[in-house]
């Protein structure tokens, strides 16, 4: 509803506004503004890259901390010809880093980038759907996919990486793609050349980029038009996607392909083009995915000791992750002020290995005083409580602290006795 059309449709207002000057004057005014934004706001992740100063293509400003912000939307922005990235930051990478220099304590000579892509341990552990703390694969929902699923390859993780969102689900993709691949439904390649591009998705176009990969190898698309199509497609307007069709069949007709078949191509493709995902994105999430899969599988308690370090702050996650790492058959023992370190770790006794409590991870511990006991327990190991509290720093271990130390432990059950 505008301020013009409520004044066409509800006689009441136009006699206030002709009546009263005051009304009159705000609905004057708030004409002028409505539609206006309300304010600039900064993507959290957006990044626009120019090959000069980007103030030479664009109308810029300066953002809250001093940095320059162009003052277009992402959509006008990559109008005017400029290229623009969402550099995402990911929870995962972190719980990676911290898991791998666990692992490294053990085995210096580990690399992530090593590990084989065809770890068949892995792969049960997926086809199980036991990937509570796995990258995308967590929800119960997923789990459900990957049983159905059965993935035996990388190639399954980044075909399901894209198609478990609403629009594959709803419109019937997954089932297909999984019946396709359990041979339960036939693979129809309708061309030879269809077959080459969508082997490894059963014949289901799944990828944005098969779409562009068809448009070129049946119509003589380049890759600009193709991204231009894909693009099309997507926003699904007539007016745009009546002259692709025109181009596509001009294109397919050239290089010999029936017309009646090309035309099914194209609606088949016009079909999917709505629910592709970006490929490259898929592959770069579906890689994050299996390497935490195969930690959790070969690593197990370095893995969740790096979960539970990440989500230290979070009280449900911790919760979460300490009751997934006990059905793995894991201890998470309580803190100890003489070998709890400030975030999760795992400690060796013989050839068991348990993970211990992160001091940082007790409510009422803040990071200050967690560095004070670490700073005098390198001198010698506690005595006591009374001990203890001679030592540390009374400024930065309080009593509030030291109260909540006491509630958290010591466990007289633990593997460290």
């Amino acid at each position: 509803m505008t301020i013009e059309q409520a004044l066409e449709q509800e006689p009441r207002l136009r006699q206030l506004a002709g009546e009263n000057p005051r009304v009159a004057e705000l609905l004057d005014v708030a004409s002028g503004l409505e539609g206006l934004n309300r304010h600039a706001g900064t993507h959290a992740a957006g990044v626009v890259i120019a090959e000069r100063p980007l103030w030479e293509y664009v109308p810029c400003f300066r953002g809250p901390n001093g940095e320059l912000v162009t003052q277009y939307a992402k959509n006008e922005v990559e109008e005017a010809g400029l290229v623009k990235f969402d550099f995402l930051g990911l929870k995962t990478l972190t719980v990676l880093d911290i898991a791998v220099r666990l692992v490294c304590r053990e085995d210096p000579e580990f690399r992530l980038d090593a590990i084989p892509l065809d770890d068949a341990a892995t792969f049960a552990m997926l086809q199980s759907g036991q990937t509570t703390g796995v990258f995308q694969l967590e929800s119960s929902g997923f789990k459900e996919l990957l049983k159905r699923l059965q993935p035996d390859c990388f190639e399954d993780i980044v075909a399901a990486v894209a198609l478990y969102r609403p629009g594959p689900l709803e419109g019937g993709m997954v089932d297909d793609f999984i019946d396709r691949k359990h041979g339960r439904k036939p693979v129809d390649d309708l061309h030879p050349w269809l077959a080459e591009i969508l082997r490894e998705t059963y014949g289901v176009i799944v990828y944005q980029e098969q779409v562009m990969q068809i448009a070129s190898r049946l119509a003589g698309y380049t890759l600009g038009q193709a991204d231009l199509l894909r693009r099309a497609m997507g926003k699904k307007k007539p007016e745009e996607m009546a002259e692709q069709r025109k181009i596509f069949l001009a294109g397919a007709a050239a290089r010999g392909v029936d017309a009646r078949l090309a035309a099914q191509i194209f609606d088949l493709m016009d079909k999917f083009a709505g629910y592709g995902f970006n490929k490259s994105h898929s592959v770069a999430y579906a890689y994050l995915s299996y390497q935490t899969a195969w930690l959790k599988c070969h690593y197990p308690v370095e893995f969740m000791a790096a979960m539970l370090t990440c989500d230290k702050d979070n009280t449900d996650n911790l919760t979460k992750y300490i009751t997934e790492a006990r059905k793995m058959g894991i201890e998470v023992v309580r803190p100890d002020v003489d070998e709890s370190e400030s975030d999760f770790s795992v400690i060796a006794r013989g050839e068991r290995k348990f993970i211990r409590f992160g001091m940082g991870a007790v409510r009422n511990v803040g990071e200050a005083a967690v560095q004070a006991v670490l700073e005098v327990r390198q001198q010698q190991p506690f005595a006591g409580l009374f001990d203890f509290c001679e030592r540390v720093d009374g400024r930065r271990v309080n009593k509030r602290v030291v109260e909540a130390l006491i509630g958290r432990g010591p466990s007289t059950a633990s593997p460290s006795g």
